[in-house]
Formats: C-alpha cells, sequence, structure tokens
C-alpha cells in the first residue's frame, strides 16, 4: 500500500505509549502526578508513516474474511449463484491490486475502564482498481471475466469491513507489543517502573503528548509523585521526539539502586596502584604507599546513605555520603576507613552509541568523626590530600566505571538498536529534557510482524 494517512501509523506506535492507568484525570490536573512525558511530533509523524506501512500490510493479509454468496442475473445466460468461501489474500483467491490505495483512519482516543484506548471505526478503504483473479487464472475467458466483474464490488466491501477491523486488532496487538518492551527497558533486575497514563494523551497538529507516572518499583514498595514541575510550555516540536522527566522519577529510582546495593566499587592489584599515580599536588603520604606496595591491596567505596538528586540549568546535582576502605592481605599494614560528603554536578550525553557522563565535584569534606582514633592521628596531616585523591581519582574512576556498565544496560534493553540523529540531554529546575531526531527501529517492526503473523 502506497498511501496511507499520517494519523493511522503515529496512533499505531503511539498506542504503545498509552497504557493501563488506575485513573484518568484531565491533562491540567494530572501535570502534577506526573513523572514523565513523551512528545511526538510532525516530523516523527513523517517517518513512522513511511515505515509502518507494513504493519497496514501485514493487517491487509492476516485479516480473514468471511464466505460471499448471492446471485446475479447476466445478459443471454441467465440468474447465476455463486459463492466465495476461505476468501484469503494470496490464497485461494488472490487480489491482485494495481495503482494506489487510499486507506483513511481518523482515531478518537478516550480513557475509561482504567485505560486509554482507541476507538478506529471511523475507517475507509477506496481501490482504485482491483483485479479478482480466481485460481490464479491471470487470463480468464470472457464468461469467467464477466461474473468476477459481477462480485468484485461486493468483495471490496468485504474487504474494506475486514481490513478495518483487523486495523483495530492490529493497534491493540502492537500497544501490547512496544509496552511490553516499553518495561523491559525501564527494568533492572528487582528494579521495574510504573509507566501508567496519569490522563488521557494530547494530539494537536504539531505533536501527540503523552503524560505517565513514572513510579519506581521495588520490595513491593511504589514511589508517589505528587509535586511534579510539569507544563507544556517547557517542550518545543522542533525536533521528532522528546522525553520529560522529573526529579521525582530519579530519586526513587536511586533510593532502590542504594537498597540493591548497586553502589559498590571494590578496586584491587595493579588496578588499584596504577590509579594512585595520578599526579596530585601533594605527595603521597608515605602510610598509603606503603599500602599500595602490601600483599594483595584492596580498596572498597560503597554509598553509606541514599544519595540525593536536583536538577538545574547548570546539570545535575548529586550529593551522597560515601564510604572508603582500604584493606591488605599484609597483617603489618594497617587498614584505613574513612567516609566523605560530596556533591558532584553531572551533565550526560549519547553519542555514538555510548552514554558520556561529565562530572564535577562542586564540594567535598571528610567526615572526621568516621575515622578511629588511631586514623585520625594518621591521616589528620593528610586530609587535603585525601580530598584531593577523591575528587581526582575517586570520581573520575566511578564515572569510567558507570559509562560502560550504563551503556551496557542500556545496550541490553536495545538502545543500541536505535538510530538516535543528535541526541541531547538539556537540565532544567526539576527536571530534564531528552530530545532527539531518530530513524525507525526497522528491527523492531520486524520482530512485531514476526510474531502478529505466527
Amino acid at each position: 500500500m502506497d498511501k496511507c494517512v499520517m494519523t493511522l501509523p503515529v496512533l499505531l506506535l503511539f498506542l504503545g505509549l498509552v497504557v493501563m492507568s488506575q485513573s484518568c484525570l484531565e491533562p491540567a490536573s494530572a501535570y502534577r502526578f506526573t513523572g514523565a512525558v513523551c512528545r511526538l511530533t510532525y516530523p516523527a509523524a513523517v517517518v513512522l508513516n513511511e515505515k509502518t506501512t507494513k504493519v497496514i500490510q501485514a493487517a491487509f493479509q492476516h485479516a480473514k474474511y468471511p464466505s460471499i454468496s448471492n446471485e446475479k442475473s447476466i445478459l443471454f445466460v441467465g440468474k447465476v449463484k455463486y459463492g466465495l468461501a476461505n476468501v484469503n489474500v494470496g490464497h485461494s483467491v488472490d487480489f491482485e491490486i494495481d495503482s494506489h490505495i487510499d486507506l483513511g483512519i481518523n482515531p478518537k482516543l478516550y480513557c475509561g475502564k482504567g485505560k486509554v484506548a482507541a476507538d478506529t471505526s471511523d475507517c475507509y478503504l477506496t481501490f482504485h482498481k482491483l483485479d479478482l483473479l480466481l485460481q490464479g487464472d491471470r487470463e480468464p475467458g470472457w464468461l469467467k471475466r464477466l461474473f468476477t466483474n459481477f462480485i468484485t464490488f461486493t468483495v471490496k466491501l468485504v474487504i474494506k469491513s475486514q481490513i478495518c477491523k483487523e486495523i483495530n486488532n492490529v493497534a491493540n496487538i502492537l500497544a501490547d507489543f512496544i509496552q511490553e518492551r516499553a518495561e523491559q527497558f525501564l527494568s533492572d533486575g528487582d528494579i521495574s517502573m510504573d509507566i501508567g497514563v496519569t490522563s488521557a494523551p494530547v494530539i494537536t497538529s504539531n505533536y501527540i503528548e503523552s503524560y505517565h507516572k513514572g513510579l519506581a518499583k521495588y520490595n513491593n514498595m511504589t514511589a508517589v509523585i505528587n509535586e511534579s514541575v510539569f507544563d507544556p510550555s517547557q517542550l518545543t516540536d522542533d525536533r521528532m521526539l522528546y522525553f520529560w522527566i522529573s526529579d521525582e522519577v530519579f530519586n526513587p529510582l536511586i533510593t532502590a539502586a542504594h537498597q540493591d546495593r548497586c553502589f559498590v566499587l571494590n578496586i584491587s592489584g595493579l588496578e588499584l596502584t596504577e590509579l594512585f599515580k595520578t599526579n596530585l599536588s601533594t605527595p603521597i603520604p608515605e602510610f598509603l604507599s606503603q599500602f599500595l606496595s602490601s600483599e594483595e591491596p584492596v580498596l572498597r567505596v560503597w554509598s553509606v546513605s541514599v544519595p540525593h538528586l536536583w536538577t538545574t540549568p547548570m546539570g545535575t546535582y548529586v550529593r551522597a555520603v560515601a564510604a572508603a576502605e582500604l584493606t591488605s592481605g599484609a597483617e603489618d599494614i594497617p587498614g584505613l576507613y574513612f567516609e566523605m560528603e560530596m556533591v558532584v554536578v553531572v551533565t550526560a550525553s549519547y553519542a555514538k552509541k555510548k552514554l558520556i557522563l561529565i562530572a564535577t565535584t562542586s564540594q567535598i569534606s571528610i567526615m572526621k568523626d568516621s575515622l578511629s582514633t588511631d586514623t585520625l592521628q594518621m591521616v589528620e596531616a593528610h586530609i587535603e590530600y585525601l580530598k584531593e585523591a577523591v575528587e581526582k581519582i575517586g570520581v573520575p574512576k566511578v564515572i569510567s566505571k558507570l559509562e560502560p556498565s550504563l551503556t551496557a544496560l542500556l545496550d541490553k534493553q536495545g538502545t543500541n538498536l536505535f538510530d538516535l540523529i543528535e541526541p541531547q540531554v538539556v537540565s532544567q529546575d526539576g527536571f530534564v529534557i531528552i530530545q532527539t531526531d531518530f530513524a525507525f527501529p526497522h528491527h523492531l517492526l520486524v520482530e512485531f510482524l514476526r510474531k502478529t503473523l505466527e
């Protein structure tokens, strides 16, 4: 099919974003409960329209048509009774379609029974030309041709009815398919996300916009969002796709990750000794040199309490209290344990299918009350060295571990299979905007069609 209105393919994919919800409010009332927003703009609709025609073709071929029976009066022949059973495109009765087909859908989105759904009953299908070939006979005799001409009109009506029903069916299948992929994308281990909608989507001439809860779930606990700062004016329609994400989405995720012991880093052996070869403004203390040259030195770092995040136009600030513990296999080398409080400003970008994080330490302090009396005497004169080491060695090392780990997590969920074009992460007060252009993820279409036609 060469010609389809823009609204249908966009609707089919967009249905995947408007998933189960316990209640649906008017958009303005729902904003403060909204953790994430997705805006799909007109340029994206053009791309989707070009690619998802295959979904419509699948519906056309997958539709099951009822049997047709009638009788017609044929000049010089008399009344002829006819019947067509098991009418299927591409099987016992072949429909060869030349020129274009006009398929139009006037979808209506509504919110009810705990979900947002689509009504595609306002549907039309126009054949500019349709040839009905019986048993693949491409050169029928005049009587067979006369007969097929009589029943073609009836066949068109049946096909139109069934295709429009099948489009609605495919929309529901695709919605479930994309919802399943989205939930997988936002899950990792025991941490998952409720992406149900808070309001019915809004459709304008420039974009379609959906509003989602974005509630982290962990250990049978679900986060609560009731102070979101979303407003539609915060998004534009210059790019193809926008994701608006509240700080109230990130902080519960960080809490769950902390409770799941995700923020733990162990470094040992050559990797550890090489790390401390970084040039700092002051020489390395003697006690630390002895430790690094001892047998089996190990550095373990972890979050002591739940980190807190807040976003500004300067970037995303993270305040954390972390512990560092140095241990050695040598009994005569004392260990070292201390805690530190720091504030780090992080900016993120995504290029060449890799997540890039840039972190700047804005505040750091060694918490002396975490030091034992013996340790305090040993390191008190070297507090400034430890602070500089944390800033110039520790933070960059943590970031260097986070980047590939988070990229691998994104790849595991299939992000690397998308052709994202110049993605940008824009930080604002209380939220982050991810905006990008994209090429349609063909692999998802192939997988969907495979599952649909099985």
